[in-house]
């Protein structure tokens, strides 16, 4: 195998892919390498810990075709820390050589037959809006668990609704769900639960692209592919909680507050706090609303933020973490957050349109 690449070309490749890579410590050593692949003109570096794999494909000049597996951060780095200008790689079974300007490297490498076979994706092809989802998957995944002892919790429920498709994740301590109205992509019933991690992935991968994402949904797997790029994630296996016995139909109590002076207000209170279990206490009145944080150790944060509130008064209390995400995840000016009482999940949705919620457990207080 041989080729030659732009060496700032070559990093993003390898960065891209190198995000699947295991990192996992245990892991086959294979799984800690990326696979170069040449045919003609064209590059594919592919990344993969089993569960997520990702491929990307580039044009290389002056190849021959051929395979290598090499160490995945180690050829990044040195990849990275060359000149800028084109870069040189050339390999046979036991090692790749790669070359720039007066710099020289010789890396051992993997045997190629000991790299898992690459999924092929199955089903058929259907399209997804790469705005829509991204906004989408910036509102829900930060809501889905990162503890692996409950698996199902770290995907996203991606199930049809009537009139397009519908992202949901929990941890149990906070929901979110968002609505992709008029994207048909599963059939009438249809639901699949998708890792966060994978999502995240894609995310990042979007980024500021325009282009549309084409989704291809497997037995077991899903990939989503844009541009010159594939991830394909294994799906999770399990059923996802009722999330629907969650949301009451209605709420008594409503506050509407400025989006900005919500987040800097609990950022500043929340300064005092120094763990995630610090809450962060609301007095709802009529007026506004007082912001309060107290701790045994350091002392007491207060501060009033203007507000319309309709309702009972009452102070609702909760984890400051939590609340700021899910502020973060609204767009528009304002928030509005209901409530049925201090002990019952309280609900933050934009005020304009219905397409997003985000439901938050309250922490009890004295």
């Amino acid at each position: 195998m041989k080729f030659r690449c732009e060496r700032d070309v070559l990093v993003e490749a390898l960065g891209t892919a190198g995000r699947a890579v295991a990192g996992r410590s245990g892991a086959l050593p294979v799984l800690g390498g990326v696979r170069l692949s040449v045919s003609g003109d064209a590059l594919q570096v592919t990344g993969t810990d089993l569960d997520l794999t990702i491929t990307v494909e580039t044009a290389v000049s002056g190849g021959s075709d051929g395979i290598v597996v090499a160490p995945g951060r180690l050829i990044t780095d040195i990849v990275r820390a060359l000149e800028p200008g084109a870069v040189a790689l050339e390999a046979d079974e036991e090692e790749l050589r790669i070359a720039s300007g007066r710099s020289h490297f010789t890396v051992r490498t993997h045997p190629a037959g000991d790299f898992p076979r690459l999924p092929v994706p199955t089903g058929d092809t259907v399209t997804l809006p790469a705005a829509g989802l991204t906004d989408a998957l910036r509102q829900v995944t930060r809501a889905a668990s990162n503890e692996d002892s409950r698996p199902i919790l770290t995907g996203v429920l991606m199930a049809a609704e009537e009139g397009g498709l519908r992202l949901v994740a929990t941890d149990s301590y906070r929901l979110a769900v968002r609505d992709l109205r008029g994207v048909g992509v599963l059939a009438e019933g249809q639901r699949v639960l998708v890792p966060s991690r994978a999502l995240n992935e894609l995310q990042r991968l979007l980024g500021a692209s325009s282009a549309d994402v084409a989704l291809r949904l497997g037995p077991h797997d899903a990939t989503f592919s844009t541009g010159l790029v594939a991830l394909t994630t294994r799906l999770i296996e399990g059923e996802f909680p009722n999330y629907r016995q969650l949301i009451p139909p209605s709420y008594p109590n409503r506050l509407i507050v400025g989006r900005e002076a919500l987040l800097d207000a609990v950022r500043r209170v929340k300064l005092l706090a120094r763990d995630a279990t610090t809450p962060v206490r609301i007095a709802l009145r009529p007026n506004g609303i007082e912001l309060t944080v107290i701790t045994t150790d350091w002392g007491t944060a207060t501060e009033d933020v203007d507000a319309k509130y309709e309702g009972a008064e009452m102070t609702v209390a909760f984890n400051p973490n939590y609340l700021i995400e899910g502020v973060e995840a609204i767009t528009g000016d304002e928030v509005a957050l209901d409530t049925l009482d201090a002990l019952k999940p309280a609900t933050l949705r934009p005020t304009e349109g219905h397409d997003y919620l985000y439901l938050l457990m309250p922490v009890r207080v004295s």
